[in-house]
């Protein structure tokens, strides 16, 4: 085995923490992983790894070695790619993360239609509402909601999501319909975790101007489809995203409760690891993405 394919045994593994999951990944036994390991290290005279029968980890020698070697042959990956790219059709692998309450429904769609258009792309997507380190993650971009706070990735804004006070029809004709704000304070809210402040307020828009409202919650979830499964249920009124309870709005399932006013919306961000040749497969999926998340109906 040539040098660079043995020092992506060595990355691979590095990345996985195991060998095992290495192997499994590069579709080669453990043994020949474990064998490529060792001529690597006998032709470069140190330890990479320090392995033990319960851990493995990095000497001082095997984290200079990674950590010159994993960005180079990134790039040397994708310039390859790159120049592939150009002369045929898209393919490749794709690892996305996203969080649940665009995921499910909407992100999943988008990812559908791209693999419609080009079927030899592998997606691997992930839903989840924490923020992960994408580079140590081997995830070529994510969506956040609200801005990332990491300073070593490229974040483009996609747009904000509206959320909107609503409640089922029943709850309403059992509890009344709020004419103003101070009214919510003899209302069960049901809110989502991410926007009630620490005070336990709610930020409600109306135009320019803003306004703090205490909230009194029955629930509090971190779960989208919980929020809406509350709404349906008669439980209170909650603060949902549009793009969540669109359909249940046209069908008359939930209605809007002061529609004069909104809650803060949260803002929508692409993410992804600066990278000097960026893959075909994910400037293509990119170029697809935004413009159909701009087009969702509660995106602005």
């Amino acid at each position: 085995m040539n040098a660079v394919s043995a020092l992506r045994v060595f990355v691979r593994v590095v990345e996985r923490g195991s060998m095992t999951a290495a192997a499994r990944d590069l579709g080669i036994s453990q043994p020949a992983v474990s064998k490529i390991l060792r001529d690597l290290e006998g032709q470069l005279g140190a330890c990479l790894l320090q392995r033990s029968s319960r851990a493995m980890r990095l000497s001082e020698q095997g984290r200079v070695l990674y950590e010159a070697t994993s960005g180079a042959l990134s790039t040397i990956d994708a310039a390859i790619e790159d120049v592939r790219g150009g002369a045929g059709a898209i393919t490749g692998d794709l690892h996305i993360h996203g969080p649940v309450c665009v995921g499910e429904r909407h992100l999943s769609r988008i990812v559908f239609d791209f693999q419609g258009r080009h079927p030899a792309v592998r997606v691997s997507l992930t839903l989840e509402d924490r923020a992960i380190n994408l580079i140590e993650a081997d995830i070529d971009l994510a969506l956040r909601v609200g801005r990332p706070e990491a300073q070593d990735l490229i974040v483009r804004r996609i747009g904000a999501s509206r959320r909107l006070l609503v409640a089922s029809p029943d709850y309403l004709a059992r509890n009344g319909t709020p004419r103003s704000r101070c009214d919510l304070a003899r209302h069960g809210l049901i809110v989502s975790t991410t926007i009630l402040s620490r005070q336990g307020t709610i930020t409600l828009c109306r135009g320019r101007s803003t306004t703090e409202v205490q909230a009194h919650p029955v629930l509090t979830t971190n779960n989208p489809q919980v929020l809406v499964g509350a709404l349906e249920a008669g439980r209170g009124i909650g603060t949902a995203q549009h793009l969540l309870v669109a359909d249940h709005l046209a069908s008359g399932r939930l209605v809007r409760v002061l529609p004069q006013d909104e809650v803060r919306a949260s803002e929508l961000f692409l993410t992804y690891p600066p990278t000097k040749f960026m893959r075909p497969v994910v400037r293509a999926f990119i170029d697809f993405m935004v413009p159909a998340l701009r087009s969702i109906e509660g995106i602005v």
